[in-house]
């Protein structure tokens, strides 16, 4: 007999096993949920409940309040997420490079000495539209080292000290996969953009303690929270080895010290040498940390033009980008890891990187089998596919993880980069789900907040979550539905984690993992949708947020 500790009640319940929202009460033992029934039958079932219970039997009536299976962040980089969010960096998009010089000025006011970071600009957003130099920071901060990340995360704006640092000067030769901007001259400009960015990170990082690091990591576990996700993948931010910024150790730490408020899966990166993966896997089997899966990287991003097409971009048609990793060794590294049944998620922006990707996939699939039950391939982003390749997703059984608020992160450059015959195959929410595909929502969070309402918000309407542009959305053909955009934030990102077929649902044997809001996110208004309020966060069937101390009463 299982004995059940707490009865959760609301008139309003998205089970996501259907698109219905009904009154319902969940049964929870420990951390799992026993028993789903109607309302109408709670007066038969309670007093056995009780009566199984010893009289300790607690009962939540969430009233109409909106419940549904807690938020699934199925792409966050955990690290940057936790430091940018934390006193010791700063986030901005900037209005122009001298607003963001001058931003950085005022942020040194709050840490004196060491590195000072920053994350978030975009050129293209800017008046005038044109990539920063080491110049305007150097004249700000001629004798302190400077770095600000971009938006997108894949470019690093330096000065002159930042460099001397790190060791590059005018005869440095950029890692494959990267660059160091020049100008004209020769000389370097302070830009440092894809692997060669990605490379340096850890040293810039290096200047915080693990103390610091933890810190940073519960308040960031506490965004998540207030946001009602319960769940994350956290992903690697780096191809090369041991640059991948997956902290399993802090995690673990957390965890071992009870601050660990959501669950975590951790996907560092595929390499040739799997040993720092299995270790993962085989130590972290707590239901609030494990080691899922790989990520690698295929190419870059459309707007700095290194996403990798199958033709030139419409805005330069001197290139066509690149893949990060030659298509040859991505290759054999996705078919060891699928012939030891390990999973793998490709970041693959650029229509040639996810053809080239599900072409990979397609023959691990022949040559191995299926991956065990449960477990998925993943491909990351997929904004720009190949009007053939829609369909190979599901046929394929790869799911499409995606970021809806990255639809409108650059108003206009779909349509500049890549030309009106390919804008109708970018994101088409659509199509994939009704081609059978999988969607897992995310945000890629530092490039953007891990904001739940947001994410729902664009998935339904196609519009900017900030300015609500355009009207009437960005291609209203690809919107998708209320439920279906909640299946995708929850059980569709449990699927990318590989677990299914215990997260994600609100139903028996699922994980008591709950989000509970005042507004019914299926029947509101799409303003009402962005404007609810998150009254409460459940985890295992245990409070770690709630708006007011009388929320759950």
């Amino acid at each position: 007999m299982i004995m059940v500790d707490q009865v959760f009640l609301s008139q309003r319940v998205f089970t996501g096993l259907d698109d219905e929202v009904r009154p319902l009460a969940m049964a929870v033992a420990g951390d799992r949920i026993v028993e789903v029934v109607e309302l109408s039958d709670l007066a038969e079932k309670l007093p056995v409940w009780e009566a199984e219970s010893g009289g300790r039997l607690s009962v939540v009536d969430f009233g109409d309040a909106f419940v549904a299976p807690g938020f699934h962040d199925s792409h966050v980089h955990f690290f940057h997420s936790a430091v940018y969010s934390s006193p010791l960096a700063t986030t901005f998009l900037g209005e122009n490079e001298q607003d963001c010089v001058n931003r950085m000025v005022a942020f040194a006011k709050t840490r004196p000495e060491g590195w000072l970071l920053a994350q978030g600009w975009r050129q293209y957003r800017w008046d005038p539209p044109v990539m920063p130099t080491k110049a305007s920071l150097d004249a700000a901060f001629p004798d302190r080292p400077v770095a600000l990340y971009s938006g997108d995360a894949h470019t690093l704006w330096l000065n002159s000290v930042a460099l001397a640092e790190l060791g590059i000067d005018e005869d440095s030769v950029a890692p494959e996969g990267g660059y160091y901007g020049r100008d004209e001259q020769g000389e370097l400009t302070g830009i440092v953009g894809e692997v060669a960015a990605m490379e340096l990170m850890p040293r810039i990082m290096n200047a915080f303690s693990d103390d610091e690091i933890a810190d940073a990591y519960e308040g960031f576990l506490a965004t998540l929270a207030k946001n009602g996700i319960t769940s994350v993948c956290d992903m690697s931010l780096m191809a090369s080895p041991g640059l991948d910024f997956i902290r399993d150790d802090i995690h673990a730490r957390l965890l071992g010290e009870g601050r660990l408020t959501a669950r975590i899966h951790l996907f560092p990166t595929l390499l040739d040498d799997q040993g720092r993966f299995e270790v993962m896997r085989r130590d972290y089997r707590d239901p609030c940390l494990q080691a899922p899966g790989f990520k690698q990287f295929f190419d870059g991003v459309s707007s700095a033009h290194t996403a990798w097409l199958t033709e030139p971009y419409t805005s330069d048609p001197s290139t066509v980008g690149r893949p990060s990793v030659d298509p040859c060794i991505m290759r054999k590294r996705v078919l060891a890891a699928a012939e030891k049944g390990y999973p793998v998620r490709i970041h693959a922006i650029g229509d040639a990187a996810i053809h080239c990707a599900l072409d990979i996939f397609e023959e691990a699939r022949d040559v191995y089998g299926p991956l065990p039950e449960g477990l998925h391939n993943c491909i990351e982003h997929l904004e720009n596919f190949l009007p053939q390749d829609v369909e190979r997703l599901a046929k394929l059984d790869v799911v499409a993880a995606v970021q809806p608020p990255h639809m409108t992160l650059d108003p206009g450059g779909p349509e500049r980069d890549l030309g009106p015959d390919r804008v109708p195959y970018m994101w088409p929410f659509r199509m994939l789900l009704d081609d059978g595909a999988t969607l897992a929502f995310g945000t890629d969070s530092p490039v953007v907040a891990p904001n739940s309402l947001d994410v729902l918000y664009s998935a339904v309407t196609r519009q900017d979550p900030a300015s609500h542009a355009p009207c009437g959305g960005w291609l209203p053909q690809q919107r998708i539905t209320r439920a279906e955009a909640l299946r995708a934030y929850t059980h569709g990102s449990a699927a990318a984690a590989g677990r299914a077929d215990e997260l994600g649902l609100v139903a028996p044997g699922y994980l008591a993992d709950l989000v509970v809001l005042d507004v019914d996110l299926v029947a509101c208004a799409d303003d009402e949708l962005q404007n609810a309020r998150m009254l409460a966060t459940i985890l295992g069937g245990e409070t770690v947020y709630s708006a007011t101390e009388t929320a759950l009463q």
